[in-house]
């Protein structure tokens, strides 16, 4: 069956569309779990990682690599789950991590902003000024977070297969939609979708591997390859594809990995 991530701000509806639609569908509906997952599997304080997959990067996350690096233990746990099916996913970049992967249903939740602010409101008990300041500040904080990590702005439509506005159509009616589209042929899985999403997490272990040696390495799948991205010269690049080979199993994984180099 299909997987389903539901991308969605502050106080949006976006978590009990979620919710709701996970319950209708019988699946697994997680968030915060992924996180729990990726802290136990790396010891890294869970609070650490939210800071990481929530908070705008600072002068000092550009320097060290720290963000990408939590970044990338998010990742890797998250694609892990996803390889399941039968998931619901909301939260943060599930919509760029499973990118380019047929069989995954990227929604996203559009709510108005007063609508938010009065639910803000509601739920912590502040003034509709504070509730508004600390909405668009979220908001700020998401928008550059998508740009500083994934060079993508997150409300860019293209990036969905489903938008969905809850003040022109109900928390219900926002899940019947979505499972009607999670039973349409074009977003079943077929063996070449579930290669591609394999490969996307043998990209993802394989990031977090090196990047213990290449703090900035980025590894992706392009084209139905996996391709890893390092500063330095074809010398060290040849250590690389030797620790790559004992990392994992080249032939079995049937993918192919390029080096790109880069002195920049």
């Amino acid at each position: 069956m299909p997987v389903v991530t539901i991308s969605r701000g502050a106080y949006s509806s976006g978590r009990e569309v979620a919710e709701r639609l996970a319950g209708a569908l019988r699946y697994k509906c997680i968030s915060r779990e992924i996180v729990l997952s990726a802290s136990m599997h790396f010891n890294i304080p869970e609070m650490t990682l939210i800071r990481a997959v929530h908070d705008a990067p600072s002068v000092f996350d550009r320097f060290s690599y720290g963000k990408q690096r939590y970044v990338a233990y998010v990742r890797q746990a998250m694609l892990e789950t996803a390889q399941k099916d039968n998931v619901v996913y909301h939260g943060l970049a599930g919509h760029y991590f499973l990118r380019g992967i047929p069989h995954v249903i990227k929604v996203r939740i559009l709510a108005d902003l007063e609508d938010r602010v009065a639910e803000e409101m509601r739920r912590e008990y502040i003034s509709a000024e504070d509730a508004r300041r600390a909405l668009l500040k979220d908001d700020e904080a998401r928008e550059r977070w998508s740009q500083y990590i994934f060079g993508i702005n997150a409300s860019d439509p293209s990036l969905y297969d489903l938008v969905l506005n809850v003040r022109s159509v109900t928390v219900d009616e926002a899940v019947d939609i979505i499972a009607s589209a999670v039973k349409l042929p074009c977003f079943q899985p077929t063996l070449e979708s579930r290669k591609a999403m394999h490969r996307l997490y043998v990209a993802a272990r394989l990031q977090v591997a090196l990047m213990e040696e290449i703090p900035s390495i980025k590894v992706d799948v392009e084209n139905g390859k996996i391709v890893v991205v390092a500063k330095g010269h074809w010398a060290q690049g040849k250590k690389l594809l030797a620790k790559i080979d004992q990392l994992i199993d080249v032939e079995k994984e049937q993918v192919r990995i390029e080096m790109k180099l880069s002195n920049r």
